[in-house]
Parts: structure tokens; C-alpha cells; sequence
């Protein structure tokens, strides 16, 4: 399938899923709802870190920005899921160069992933900027700094619910080498 159409396709699926599953779904990680944030697990950034490793700094805050914009429009949230985004289209770069150990020009017609990458770096890659995505969204949404430890709890938990539905999402929907040693 070619590499526009089938990244086309993912961005539906990803904003199909959660704006009509996953943003219906309100999370609570504790018994008591006295104090506790009601959160959202957010898989979206998912369509951002999958992107081919050739695309460069420009087409992903276009992207980013695109994919932001359309979550807003479902949540009615007023461009705070677009500037998270494209924070972490931004950084993206940065964060691939710093964690792979050759040049990004040498993963030519390849994408981020656990085949390309590697489970271990690819969570650490993908955990970074997810917190990074999480922590900006929320500062935005709860627009103040006195309360840091709901911002923190807010974020971590968050994180910790979105990698787990994200790496869900790459073991249902990524294809696995079986003759890997």
C-alpha cells in the first residue's frame, strides 16, 4: 500500500477512535472520586510517532497541527490538543537523533516502530514525548500552576493509560517478525 495512503488511513482510524471511543470513556484510577481526576486515555499522538523517519520538520507540524485541530473539533477543547501536538511534532526529530545510534537519513522508507527500533527504544521514544504531549495539555486545561501535584497525578496517570492502550494498539495492529531471532 502506498505510504500516503496507508498514513491517511491511520490518521482516520486514530481520531475515529478517539473521538468516538476513547474520549466517551472516563477513567478513574483510584475508589474514591473525592480529590481524583476523571481522565482520558489519549492514543492520537500514536499517528504523529508512527510517521516514516524521512518526513521532515515542516509536513510533521502540518500534521500535527491537522491532527490537534481535528481532536479539538470532536472535543471541543479550543486548539489545546493542537498545541500539544505540535509540541511533540516539533521535538520529534530531536528526540529520534538523540535516540537512534545511526544518522535519521540512513532509516530511509522506514517508520518509527518496535521492528525498526526495537521495543525498549521505542517505548522510551514514544513514553518521552507522550509525557511531554500530556504534560503540556494539562497545564493548558487546568491553566494553573498552584496545584501541581493534581497536574502531576493528572499526568501520570494519563501517561501510564495511554502507553498501555498504545502498546496495545502496535501488538493488534503491527506486524511481527516470526523468524526473528
Amino acid at each position: 500500500m502506498n505510504v500516503y495512503l496507508k498514513n491517511i488511513f491511520r490518521f482516520v482510524i486514530i481520531v475515529l477512535l478517539q473521538a468516538l471511543i476513547l474520549n466517551k470513556v472516563t477513567l478513574r484510577w483510584w475508589n474514591e472520586p473525592s480529590g481524583f481526576p476523571v481522565f482520558i486515555p489519549h492514543i492520537y499522538p500514536l499517528f504523529l510517532l508512527l510517521l516514516p523517519f524521512e518526513v521532515p520538520v515542516w509536513g510533521l507540524l502540518i500534521c500535527g497541527f491537522a491532527l490537534g485541530i481535528s481532536i479539538d473539533a470532536f472535543s471541543n477543547t479550543a486548539g489545546m490538543h493542537a498545541c500539544a501536538t505540535v509540541l511533540i511534532a516539533y521535538l520529534r526529530t530531536n528526540v529520534l537523533s538523540a535516540l537512534l545510534p545511526r544518522n535519521l537519513s540512513e532509516y530511509s522508507g522506514l517508520q518509527p516502530s518496535t521492528k525498526s527500533m526495537g521495543w525498549m527504544p521505542f517505548l522510551v521514544y514514544s513514553g518521552f514525548l507522550i509525557i511531554l504531549h500530556h504534560l503540556v495539555f494539562f497545564s493548558i486545561e487546568l491553566w494553573n500552576i498552584s496545584n501541581i501535584g493534581h497536574l502531576m497525578l493528572k499526568t501520570g496517570a494519563s501517561t501510564l493509560t495511554s502507553m498501555l492502550f498504545i502498546i496495545v494498539y502496535l501488538l493488534l495492529f503491527t506486524r511481527q517478525d516470526s523468524a526473528r531471532s
